[in-house]
């Protein structure tokens, strides 16, 4: 930086010369005093408003730890303390550290910066709570949470600090109410856990727990029309116990991603094939876009294939489909 104010000067000083030069010959003094009150103030006025320490190359480097960066984040909020933005990220690296009384009074900050901002808000009331040797949270993350949930009532985060908030203070029951909308908007798996302490809460609150969630039907993606050829007919008869399997499989894979069983004897029947009838839970059927569909009658009953088998000719088939799909189990 000396480098730089020394080439300003300079430079400032052959600028002056060459306005003053009229001067030069009849009042040296004064051309002089103007060089010199000119250069001064434009020195003073740079480092009034001016960032000097930019010229730093220490101040230009990337921060090479997390400690360096929260140093250099202070230094700027030190010189911007308006920064919502800044001084919730102060509080996030805090966090980082483990440093939860500073994260608590950074996220503070930046929640009475930005009051309209209900992620501001939430991560306050989250730190405050972090804070406190009891992990409780006190009035103003109170505050913080349904200031939050006045701004979106559909932050999951807020909704679900502010329930265990209200079940601190002694009111399982608005902590319960409070819970409750959150089902509609998690998953299954989320929900089953969250029902469990939503009905702890109502049980703590003397009421009674929420009825059970009736299992979604799946709705059918598929119909499969079977029927055995004339000539089988009397064949089948003679084996009672036999099954009939229809398949949905992926085109060149031998496992099924949807699959019903059925008495031979109900032949000729429709098959609804949906979601509920694979055997894999990784792969469902409304996942794939062509399936190839086959009806295999199983004498033994057995789900793999065995010697004396009979099977459809297969149908590959793109989803959805509205029409029925005909399979037609024949002698080989």
């Amino acid at each position: 930086m000396a480098a730089f104010v020394a080439f300003a000067s300079l430079l400032g000083l052959f600028v002056l010369a060459t306005v003053l030069r009229p001067l030069w010959r009849d009042a040296r003094a004064v051309a002089l005093g103007v060089a010199c009150v000119s250069v001064l103030s434009a020195a003073l006025l740079y480092l009034l408003v001016g960032t000097p320490q930019a010229l730093d190359p220490a101040a230009r480097q990337a921060p090479q730890t997390l400690e360096a960066a929260i140093v250099q984040l202070k230094a700027a909020l030190e010189r911007d303390p308006q920064q919502a933005d800044g001084w919730a990220l102060l509080g996030q690296a805090y966090l980082r550290l483990d440093d939860a009384a500073n994260a608590r009074d950074a996220l503070g900050k930046a929640a009475n910066l930005a009051p309209d901002n209900p992620d501001y808000l939430t991560e306050a009331a989250q730190a405050r709570a972090l804070a406190d040797p009891g992990r409780r949270f006190d009035a103003q993350a109170l505050g913080f949470l349904q200031a939050a949930l006045k701004r979106n009532p559909n932050h999951q985060r807020a909704r679900w600090f502010l329930g265990v908030a209200l079940r601190q203070s002694g009111k399982p029951a608005e902590a319960a109410a409070t819970w409750q909308p959150l089902l509609a908007m998690i998953s299954a798996d989320t929900a089953d856990s969250l029902r469990r302490e939503i009905n702890l809460a109502r049980s703590e609150a003397g009421l009674s727990p929420l009825p059970d969630q009736p299992a979604a039907a799946s709705a059918p993606l598929l119909s499969v029309s079977v029927r055995l050829a004339p000539v089988l007919a009397e064949r089948i008869r003679l084996h009672p116990g036999a099954t009939v399997f229809v398949i949905a499989r992926q085109p060149g894979s031998p496992m099924p991603v949807a699959a019903q069983k059925h008495a031979a004897s109900a032949l000729p029947f429709t098959a609804h094939l949906g979601d509920a009838d694979s055997p894999m839970p990784t792969l469902k059927l409304s996942q794939v876009k062509d399936v190839e569909l086959v009806a295999r009658l199983s004498v033994s009953g057995e789900a793999n294939r065995q010697d004396g088998d009979l099977e459809s000719k297969p149908v590959r088939v793109t989803l959805p489909t509205d029409n029925p799909v005909a399979l037609v189990i024949d002698a080989p």
